[in-house]
């Protein structure tokens, strides 16, 4: 959405540089080449969300309570001269006041300790030529391409990588990508950079996703992180295969990180796999889903600094619960109501470690957009052998987009 006069001023200050309702992943592809010009587009954020703490807090209590307000501008553009391209994404975050009387901290900051601060989230040069595009600097990484090194959407923003990525199209129905990557912000705090392979080298990713056949999507991932440790490199494999006829879709994902050599002595490779069936019934929809985790050095989860994994089990706050050593059902149902969609899902996951500390978990959500407002609010269950108490965690949060 252009927005020159409006924020004309943002782009001059500038400088030109590289659980429960799951969010839209961008889409990758080769650009095509457009009129220059700018495009200014950008968010403003309301977020809140309390919780008992398993029995030790009161919930909507200040002392259980956590929220942050944020603004987010941004510029693209596709063509500055020669096909050369930018991007642009500032990002502010305040506690407005709230740590006053209503919370007792930020779920989101861009400094630790800091009420109000903004920094730069995404800064990139882009380049295409023929079928291939290429993107350099701090950006997003989707999910979908990514499966191991993924942009969070369900925070008040998303996290970004400092990462070259390389696309290509010119297979039929076939996107081949390539990344390096090197760095990921925290999801809690957006201006804390760290490598995402411990020992300062970058992480080279090799993705392809082929949709050659109508309804079905295959992906197979490779990660390769040199000198993980100082014993060895780290390797992961990972492969997703979805299929949608009509309103029934099945999906299957599997693989493996493979961290005996990397780890040393002791340690174990992880092998994971996944299995997803749903349905649509004209403004029902519900599927089943299942995960199993083996007992690995290495959970199965985002190796960037954000906290989801990439299982079909994943919900609203079971992440810590369904990435190693476990078996996890979740069953999920949806309905189309009152000009938004009402969502329950409910996860039974079985500890297999010695422990045997089982988890259940109980997502309640609605989801609407008024106007370019999009308007969320949750409720989550949680029952946990390792605690004596349960936990009772409620979120809302407001997204206005411009």
């Amino acid at each position: 959405m252009k927005k020159t006069l409006l924020l004309s001023v943002v782009a001059s200050t500038m400088i030109m540089a590289g659980g429960s309702i799951a969010p839209v992943e961008p889409v990758v592809e080769a650009p095509v080449v457009e009129a220059s010009g700018w495009d200014f587009s950008g968010q403003a954020v309301v977020y809140y969300q309390t919780s008992d703490k398993f029995g030790t807090g009161d919930l909507f209590a200040q002392e259980s309570s956590k929220a942050a307000a944020g603004i987010q501008l941004g510029a693209v553009n596709k063509d500055l001269f020669a096909g050369i391209g930018a991007g642009f994404e500032l990002s502010g975050l305040s506690s407005v006041g709230l740590e006053q009387d209503v919370v007792s901290g930020m779920v989101q900051s861009m400094y630790a300790g800091d009420l109000t601060s903004a920094g730069i989230t995404q800064a990139y040069l882009t380049y295409g030529i023929g079928n291939t595009s290429v993107k350099v600097g701090r950006q997003q990484l989707p999910k979908a391409l990514s499966p191991f090194a993924f942009s969070e959407g369900w925070n008040v923003f998303k996290n970004t990588f400092e990462a070259a990525l390389v696309v290509n199209t010119d297979l039929p129905d076939t996107t081949l990508v390539y990344a390096y990557v090197t760095r990921s912000n925290d999801i809690f705090e957006l201006a804390k950079w760290s490598e995402i392979n411990p020992n300062g080298d970058a992480v080279h990713m090799i993705t392809a996703q082929n949709k050659s056949i109508a309804g079905l999507t295959l992906t197979g991932t490779y990660y390769f992180a040199p000198d993980f440790t100082d014993a060895d490199d780290l390797s992961v494999i990972w492969g997703d295969a979805k299929f949608a006829v009509s309103d029934y879709s099945v999906a299957l994902q599997g693989g493996t990180i493979l961290a005996e050599d990397a780890l040393g002595a002791g340690s174990k490779d992880t092998v994971a796999f996944g299995a997803k069936v749903g349905a649509t019934f004209g403004m029902f929809d519900t599927s089943l889903a299942y995960s199993s985790v083996d007992d690995g050095s290495v959970p199965i989860a985002n190796l960037g600094h954000g906290v989801k994994t990439p299982l079909y089990t994943q919900m609203i706050l079971n992440q810590l619960k369904i990435s190693s050593d476990n078996d996890t059902i979740v069953l999920r149902a949806g309905v189309k109501a009152l000009g938004g969609k009402f969502g329950v899902a409910y996860d039974m996951t079985t500890d297999n470690s010695a422990a045997g500390q089982d988890y259940a978990e109980l997502d309640l959500t609605y989801k609407t957009k008024v106007g370019n407002t999009t308007l969320f609010a949750g409720y989550v269950y949680r029952d946990s052998d390792a605690l004596a108490d349960t936990d009772n965690l409620v979120r809302f949060w407001a997204r206005y987009n411009f």
